[in-house]
């Protein structure tokens, strides 16, 4: 995770709170962004060069990323305020980790329908479309549960 990323993430953290959204809200966006960039850092690494069989570092590099985003916040006092809690657990730390299962459920789904259709995609952005939706869905579900 680029250091550029990491202040974009507590900056839109900070402005969302500016505007009134839920950390547990913003977090859900904030944990599919790290898996999303952990793919394509994956990706990256075994296009340029091929001969580190990167396969064998997959869990290192998410947890770097997940760890060069999750420091930073610890560090700016944005995690670990003690009203800042759903079902006991930090609400940047929960969102993050939902929003990591909710991108994979959103991935998965994609897969299945690309199955189901032969391989093809049913419409042009579904591989976009399907993580985005599901997140959409869990957004909108936890605006409710988060609802004072």
């Amino acid at each position: 995770m680029c250091p550029i990323c990491t202040v974009t993430v507590i900056a839109g953290l900070g402005i969302s709170r500016l505007l009134g959204i839920d950390d547990l809200i913003t977090s859900l966006w904030i944990g599919a962004f790290i898996l999303s960039f952990s793919f394509v850092t994956i990706d990256w690494i075994n296009k340029k060069w091929p001969k580190l069989k990167v396969g064998t570092w997959k869990l290192a590099i998410f947890i770097l990323m997940y760890l060069l985003v999750l420091i930073p916040l610890k560090l700016n006092h944005s995690i670990g305020i003690a009203l800042n809690k759903l079902w006991g657990i930090d609400k940047i730390i929960l969102g993050t980790f939902i929003g990591s299962v909710i991108f994979l459920i959103g991935i998965w789904a994609d897969k299945k329908a690309r199955k189901a259709n032969g391989g093809k995609q049913y419409f042009i952005y579904q591989k976009v479309a399907f993580p985005v939706l599901a997140l959409i869905i869990a957004s909108i579900f936890f605006f409710f549960i988060t609802k004072h």
